[in-house]
């Protein structure tokens, strides 16, 4: 029986989603609790998104094959026994037996969270980035209309990504504030490594007033990541989750969407 669960995590504390020989990363505390609970040696999963150190999940969806009969309500409480406070499942489905968590995810969402303050954050340091100069709205709409579509990303790639394209079709950057923090959404069929994080460095620099908004056409048709601006820090970086056909009936929310500011 193949199995889909939603996880939710806090990043801050792991390197990242993938599984690392140091076991100090998401994968591995949730494949471990999974295999406690089961009373197996071992149990694999596969991800929908691979996080870096310090993103968090608040729906990330893995896959794997059941090696026991358990109920699905089962494989959640039983597993969040075994988990760390910082990582939950929220949900269990069966799936297809050819169910792909990555493969067939439609789109993947992502969201920013950005503290603009002259003071740095504190109750909420690591959930959130932060910048102390002013930002200004709509040259940052303005250049995240550049963005828009299909397009090589090289420019926004890291040099350790893996992707056999840099072509991706980026479908939504919504930006809003509200009071002193600002949200910024994305949503497209996949993202290069440190793709969000290497666009929000060029969309501070445009709402800095540092650079026009038709300076990230520039650096997108360049190329060239020297051309862009620094990849922009993790901590406000979130994978709302990947995008499947409806007839997977697979929820697209949890509980910690209603939590996430704005």
């Amino acid at each position: 029986m193949r199995i889909a669960l939603g996880v939710s995590y806090l990043g801050t504390a792991y390197t990242g989603w993938q599984s690392q020989p140091h076991g100090r990363t998401v994968q591995d505390r949730l494949e471990d609790a999974l295999a406690r609970f089961a009373d197996m040696p071992a149990i694999t999963t596969l991800c929908a998104g691979r996080t870096d150190a310090g993103v968090h999940g608040l729906n990330q969806v893995v896959h794997f094959d059941a090696p026991v009969q358990r109920p699905l309500a089962a494989w959640v409480r039983g597993t969040n026994r075994y988990l760390p406070s910082d990582i939950a499942v929220q949900w269990a489905r069966r799936v297809p037996a050819d169910f792909h968590a990555r493969n067939h995810a439609r789109a993947r969402r992502y969201a920013y969270v950005l503290l603009e303050s002259p003071v740095r954050p504190s109750v909420e340091a690591g959930r959130v980035g932060w910048v102390f100069r002013p930002l200004q709205l709509e040259p940052m709409q303005a250049a995240a209309q550049h963005l828009l579509g299909t397009h090589d990303f090289s420019a926004f790639r890291a040099a350790q990504c893996q992707a056999r394209s840099p072509v991706k079709t980026l479908r939504t950057v919504a930006i809003r504030r509200r009071g002193p923090y600002w949200r910024f959404d994305f949503e497209a069929d996949a993202f290069l490594h440190h793709m969000i994080r290497n666009l929000m460095g060029c969309l501070i620099a445009v709402g800095q007033g540092l650079r026009p908004p038709g300076w990230v056409a520039e650096v997108r048709d360049s190329r060239s990541r020297e051309r862009a601006a620094p990849t922009f820090a993790p901590d406000g970086l979130y994978f709302l989750g990947p995008v499947y056909d409806a007839e997977l009936d697979l929820p697209e929310r949890t509980p910690a969407f209603d939590w996430l500011p704005l």
